[in-house]
């Protein structure tokens, strides 16, 4: 981690819409990476491509009992995600955006679009899209993951396989038939905007969240698992194409020039396969225990974070090692010390933990997505800081001024008034270290009365706190949430990276 001094390039206004120089970068001024400034992964929502394209009332979706049901929306961009009601999973493709700004100021020094033709986003899935940033001897790159394959408007891609065959249980399969798969693929952007992909068979029947390129030259993953029955295929247990294939994986980089290039065998492995045995007596479902967000790589360990759902323990877990695939399924998983050690069926999710960041060795920063109990979104939800006491981490305090609570209200456009939105907590991070303070940049968890709370317009937002406080008293309390991308209909802010490029 390279600590700098805190400088600002100001442009005459303080939030990302308003200082935008393009909307992507043309073929005649290439997209560059620019030193200290911070990377954004963004989309937005199109219905003119693609199956969305005319969707209407009546069209065929998937379901799991029937095979396929009637869509109850169309196309329209507030009302087509009540389609979740018809189609447990319903989710649309789009087009991938990543803006390189300054990170106080939110000037924008460029923007490129992801070739849609290789990568898409699955729209309203939240969790998708985080960045990292890394750094090998090609140069400094932007990693994440994207589906290869399906491009923009198509439907529930999200919950499809990832190569053909994986999980005959799958709904999505019942509707679209078994060739309706796409390989989750690892994206690498260097510092000169070119793109490199290295597709997988992991996460199939849901997504992958997050990759880096750790130190050793190896890919890091995470993701979820299974859309259909798995925990009971052939009547055996698990199926390990879906119970083998999610978690923290192991990736062994591939980086061709498209991302069709076939999936070599045996290219990637699962850390700790079986953990989802380890807590308690009974295991929940398969592939569910280990649905992992948020990643990092800090002191030559791996940390991976598990805040959804009620499945597993919602918590902060490392392997103090970096896996080979080769020995991937022999490492092991553990809770980090200090963070929550029960499981979520039992507490109802007091913690909905989501990324992480080491600010240094003893200090590390949480986001808290609130969407768990009362005493979540009351006590943790926002950006949690966390020390290390005697090899225990320890919750100092949850920044929260200026963030829970804020409604966005007046949310309009082309398809009409979208339902007002409240920022109720965060989900990825970064940050930088500028001597004794930190400063740390989040985009924003919300709620809303929309079908589908991932489709909702939310922001990056931007804060400084002292790094060697404990306590918030003093002027840590006057410490608030700022921000740097405002809410924008039909457009969804997913990861944030730092670029420090020397």
């Amino acid at each position: 981690m390279r600590v700098r001094s805190k400088q600002a390039l100001s442009c005459g206004c303080g939030m990302l819409a308003l200082c935008t120089l393009s909307t992507v970068a043309r073929a005649d001024k290439p997209f560059l990476l620019i030193p200290n400034s911070l990377v954004i992964s963004s989309s937005r929502y199109d219905r003119t491509q693609g199956a969305l394209a005319s969707l209407a009332v009546g069209s065929t979706l998937p379901n799991t009992d029937t095979a396929t049901t009637a869509a109850i929306a169309s196309n329209n961009y507030v009302d087509v995600w009540n389609n979740d009601n018809a189609d447990g999973s319903f989710g649309l493709t789009s087009a991938i955006e990543l803006t390189d700004v300054e990170p106080h100021s939110g000037f924008v020094f460029g923007a490129t679009q992801v070739p849609a033709d290789q990568v898409v986003t699955s729209f309203s899935s939240k969790s998708e899209l985080a960045l990292h940033f890394s750094k090998d001897w090609r140069g400094p790159h932007i990693v994440f993951v994207g589906y290869a394959g399906a491009g923009v408007g198509a439907i529930d891609v999200s919950a499809s396989d990832a190569v053909p065959g994986q999980d005959p249980t799958n709904p999505v399969t019942f509707a679209f038939g078994n060739s309706y798969a796409f390989a989750r693929t690892i994206v690498s952007m260097d510092f000169l905007g070119r793109f490199s992909y290295t597709p997988t068979i992991d996460y199939g029947g849901d997504n992958g969240r997050a990759a880096l390129l750790g130190l050793d030259g190896l890919y890091y993953a995470v993701g979820n698992s299974n859309n259909g029955n798995a925990a009971t295929f052939a009547g055996n247990g698990t199926n390990p194409n879906v119970t083998e294939t999610t978690g923290l994986e192991v990736v062994t980089p591939i980086d061709a020039a498209t991302s069709s290039v076939a999936i070599p065998a045996g290219n990637s492995a699962e850390v700790d396969p079986l953990l989802q045995f380890t807590f308690g007596t009974k295991p929940d479902k398969a592939g569910k225990d280990d649905n992992f967000r948020g990643l990092t790589e800090f002191g030559g360990a791996v940390y991976v974070i598990k805040g959804s759902g009620s499945n597993g323990i919602d918590t902060v877990y490392t392997v103090g090692s970096l896996p080979t695939v080769s020995d991937a399924a022999s490492e092991t998983l553990s809770i980090v010390p200090g963070f929550p050690t029960d499981p979520a069926k039992e507490t109802g999710a007091n913690f909905t933990p989501f990324a992480i960041f080491f600010a240094n060795p003893t200090t590390v920063y949480v986001t808290d997505e609130g969407t768990g109990n009362s005493l979540d979104a009351s006590s943790h939800a926002g950006l949690e800081k966390w020390s290390l006491v005697d090899g225990v981490w320890q919750l100092d305090y949850v920044l929260m001024a200026g963030l829970i609570g804020v409604v966005d209200s007046s949310l309009t456009g082309v398809d009409g008034p979208y339902p007002a939105v409240t920022t109720i907590g965060l989900r990825n991070l970064t940050g930088v270290v500028e001597g004794d303070h930190v400063t740390l940049w989040a985009t924003t968890s919300t709620s809303s009365a929309s079908g589908d709370n991932g489709a909702d317009p939310n922001k990056v937002v931007e804060i400084t706190d002292r790094l060697d406080a404990t306590t918030l008293t003093g002027d840590v309390a006057a410490e608030s949430f700022q921000v740097l991308a405002p809410a924008t209909y039909g457009k969804v802010y997913r990861g944030v990276a730092f670029a420090d490029l020397f």
